[in-house]
């Protein structure tokens, strides 16, 4: 099962992003992976949090937000790990839209996390060839 990235549009002003997660911190949510994407007047804070549903009730009120489907694809966390999966992936013809990476909580862990033309498939071809995936469920761990 594919989990929820939130897309929190801030302005592109200084003290936006401190106000945003400010009040993640503040509601006892744990980010678990984050990047932010630039654009001309506001950027686009991309975050994968413990308890999705609840962040999103949360910052909906001030800002703009969006829930995107995305694949966590669990990895080594050394030197090659990342190939294997891109080769899975295109070999089955998905198309990585963007991407970006986490380590996880072993100290040889690591994810990369996909936004891609097809989450399901994805996750499918990920597992049938031993990648494993994660699920919102085990961001709440």
């Amino acid at each position: 099962m594919a989990i929820t990235q939130l897309s929190v549009f801030l302005m592109n002003q200084p003290g936006a992003l401190v106000d945003a997660v400010s009040a993640i911190s503040g509601a006892g949510a744990n980010i678990r992976a984050m990047s932010i994407a630039e654009a001309n007047d506001f950027g686009i804070l991309r975050i994968i949090v413990s308890d999705s549903d609840r962040i999103c009730k949360l910052l909906g009120d001030k800002y703009l937000i969006s829930k995107t489907e995305v694949v966590a694809a669990r990895m080594d966390d050394r030197s090659g790990a990342l190939y294997p999966i891109l080769a899975v992936l295109s070999e089955a013809n998905i198309n990585i839209e963007y991407m970006y990476a986490f380590t996880g909580s072993g100290p040889d862990e690591a994810y990369v996390v996909f936004r891609v033309n097809d989450a399901k498939t994805a996750e499918e071809v990920l597992n049938a060839n031993g990648i494993s995936t994660l699920s919102d469920e085990n961001l709440k761990l």
